[in-house]
């Protein structure tokens, strides 16, 4: 199984670049991974939020085949736990997903379109977070993850 993060917007603080990059030199032992990037959009200034999610949807769907498993990273998801989150991905790879794809969408969230491409969405709180933070906190869950499958130390229940 392949897994990409597709997100809207290049990371700006260093402190979550910095962090970002260190799960994921860690992430490459364990699966392909790949972070994609979509240009954030020009003007928006002159956008309503409405047409900036239909833009951004535009550029995300651009990226996502028919065969993609896609979860969106969205408020309202489904929410895990550590060892759910692993088991999740556990039945993923077991159920012969080939490419699974997750989203964080841009500051506003997802244009409707999206939504309705998604096979599942995923909450990582019930508290709101940057959608910039979010991207650490969620390489770092899946690297948790995938130790926590290979039973190695780093997740303590």
């Amino acid at each position: 199984m392949k897994i990409t993060l597709i997100i809207v917007g290049k990371t700006e603080d260093k402190y979550l670049i910095e962090g970002i990059e260190k799960y994921l030199n860690r992430l490459k032992h364990y699966i392909s991974f790949n972070l994609f990037v979509i240009p954030e959009i020009k003007n928006t200034k002159n956008l309503s939020e409405a047409q900036q999610k239909a833009k951004e949807a535009e550029l995300i769907s651009k990226q996502l085949t028919n065969s993609d498993m896609v979860v969106l990273l969205d408020e309202k998801g489904k929410k895990f736990s550590s060892m759910q989150f692993s088991q999740y991905l556990n039945k993923q790879m077991i159920g012969s997903v080939q490419h699974l794809v997750f989203i964080i969408g841009g500051p506003y969230g997802f244009d409707e379109s999206i939504y309705k491409r998604s096979n599942a969405s995923l909450s990582l709180s019930d508290m709101t977070f940057s959608h910039q933070m979010v991207r650490l906190f969620f390489i770092e869950q899946l690297y948790r993850a995938f130790t926590i499958l290979k039973n190695e130390p780093y997740h303590h229940e």
